[in-house]
């Protein structure tokens, strides 16, 4: 299990109790927030982009937490959710690099979406400890 599942002796029930899980929807939240801001000409290219990325790490997670009956679909499912935050961590560079974010809140940004990634990988690299088994 994650760092924190593991020290805190939860039971990890639902995606949502994933610390993982929480991080990327409250990054996500961020995001949302920062690009109501943006000019309005990226209304249809960069806040999309930025906006369906963040979004789209708490979904494929969510939809990984589902399919843990497969090892397989488990980890492709992980592996998307990690591409969709690499792509969220571009976009915010570009964020920044377009004066659009501040440089302190990018760098924050950035950061939590590397802590991120680095949680999905070991989720992945030890996927048995998370799928669901069945009664022997």
């Amino acid at each position: 299990m994650l760092d924190s599942e593991v020290n805190s002796n939860k039971r990890v029930v639902k995606v949502q109790d994933l610390d993982v899980y929480r991080a990327a929807f409250d990054a996500a939240m961020v995001v949302f927030e920062i690009t109501k801001s943006y000019p309005k000409e990226e209304r249809y290219s960069l806040i999309d982009q930025i906006r369906r990325s963040s979004g789209a790490v708490c979904a494929n997670l969510a939809e990984a937490w589902q399919k843990r009956l497969y090892e397989a679909a488990f980890v492709a499912k992980l592996s998307d959710s990690l591409a969709e935050a690499s792509e969220t961590q571009t976009w915010i560079e570009f964020s920044v690099k377009c004066h659009y974010l501040e440089v302190a809140l990018g760098r924050e940004l950035f950061k939590t979406y590397d802590q991120v990634i680095g949680r999905l990988i070991r989720m992945s690299s030890q996927p048995y400890q998370w799928l669901i088994r069945k009664p022997t």
